[in-house]
Parts: structure tokens; sequence; C-alpha cells
């Protein structure tokens, strides 16, 4: 980050993040202001078309050009810093290939336990090793209760006068990986299309904030998880409202 603020401080409001793949793409090719500045438009579009699966269009390719154009980065020394940011991309694209072979061997030992926990909508195959892993065997648990205490998504409630959502903070206790696993599930489930989506809009629709309802979307969705471990069979799928 810190080198492209020098030579292109631009650039990174392009994007939501430096470091996406479209981003990435440009940055391997380019590398300085000059050389994207340079680049014929429909060489840039048909990255930017590749990269971003078709999502991002031609204006933004003009888009780009344009503030390379009109950058307010360093002119000199650009080698060296070209340099720098060659060296950064080929750790990032070294980190991204460890990251794929890592995943790889989870889902490989993933599929050795007759687990359905991916069934569940919201929760893919890696997410589903990650809460396999952190929970272990769901016989420890009693209840539905009890895992979501262990989680760490039980709301602690600060009593002073009749309860208010706004007071109501989520509890720190046990694990994070699992608490984090479960909460971009449950982001998934109320954006998306699945019979917790319908229980989000039906916590929305009664006044509650965006935190709280998915807080209660994350609550129902680990009592399903403790169902699909407990009875060890895929999810079926019904009404939460």
């Amino acid at each position: 980050g810190t080198i492209m603020e020098q030579i292109f401080p631009e650039y990174e409001k392009q994007f939501s993040s430096l470091w996406v793949s479209t981003s990435m793409g440009i940055l391997e090719k380019y590398l300085t202001p000059e050389n994207i500045e340079n680049a014929p438009i429909d060489e840039l579009f048909e990255i930017i078309k590749d990269k971003s699966h078709n999502r991002l269009t031609k204006a933004k390719a003009i888009s780009i050009k344009e503030a390379a154009a009109d950058t307010f980065g360093i002119k000199i020394a650009q080698d060296a810093f070209s340099f720098q940011l060659k060296q950064l991309i080929d750790r990032m694209n070294f980190l991204d290939k460890q990251i794929e072979a890592l995943d790889c061997q989870i889902l490989e030992y993933y599929e050795k336990f007759d687990c359905y926990l991916h069934t569940i909508p919201g929760i893919g195959m890696i997410a589903a090793a990650t809460i396999l892993a952190e929970i272990g065997d769901i016989n420890r648990f009693k209840s539905s209760s009890a895992l979501v205490a262990f989680a760490g998504i039980d709301p602690t409630v600060r009593q002073s006068g009749e309860f208010s959502s706004t007071h109501n903070h989520m509890s720190k206790r046990g694990s994070p990986y699992l608490r984090h696993a479960i909460f971009l599930a449950a982001t998934t489930c109320s954006f998306h299309n699945s019979p917790l989506n319908a229980y989000y809009k039906k916590k929305r629709d009664q006044g509650k904030h965006h935190l709280t309802a998915t807080g209660a979307v994350a609550r129902k969705l680990t009592s399903v998880i403790y169902a699909v471990l407990r009875d060890s069979k895929p999810y079926e799928p019904k009404s939460f409202c």
C-alpha cells in the first residue's frame, strides 16, 4: 500500500481493496501509472473484464487511465518503486498459492468425516471444516444453547430497566474462530435466498438493527448446526419465522 501511495495515490480508490484480483492483474501487467496511461484501452479492459468475471465495465478502464494521467504520484525513481511493487506482488501470489494448497488439504480432511455441515445454506466447505474443527464432538454439548454459549454468540444484556436492543452486546466468550465462521455464514444467509433470509427480514421488520438481526440469525444458524451434527444428517429446509 505504501508504494502505491507514493507513485499512484489515486489508484487504490478505484477498488474496494488494493489486493482484489482485478487490481492485482493490472498492477502485475503494468506496474506504473505511466504504463497504465499508455496502455491501449482495449487491452486494459480485457484484463479488467477477465479478472472481474465481467462484473466491471469499460468505464472502469477509462477511469483508471484518467487517474493514471492525472496522478500526483512521485515521478522520479519509478524503476526502484516498480521493482519493490513487483517483489510485493510475487509474495502475494505465493501466499495465494499456499492458501489454495492449505484449503485443498483442509477439504481432504473434512471429507473423511461423515459430516453434513456444508449442506446448510450459507456454509461452504471450508467454513464447514472450520466449524467442525472448533466444535469437535457435538456430544460435549447438552443442547443447542450450550453450543451458542460456546460460540460466544449469546447476548450479554445490561439490565437497566426495560431491555433495549441498543444495550445488547455480544459475549466475548467461546471460540473466536467458530464465532467468526458462524457470523460470516449468518451474513450470507441474511442476504441470500434461504429460510434464514426470511428470518432476518422478520427481525428487521420488527425494528431490529442490522447487527442485532444478524446476531439473531447467527443464533438460529448455530441451532441448525447443532441439529445437523447431532443427527449426522443433511440439512432439511424449514421455516424459522
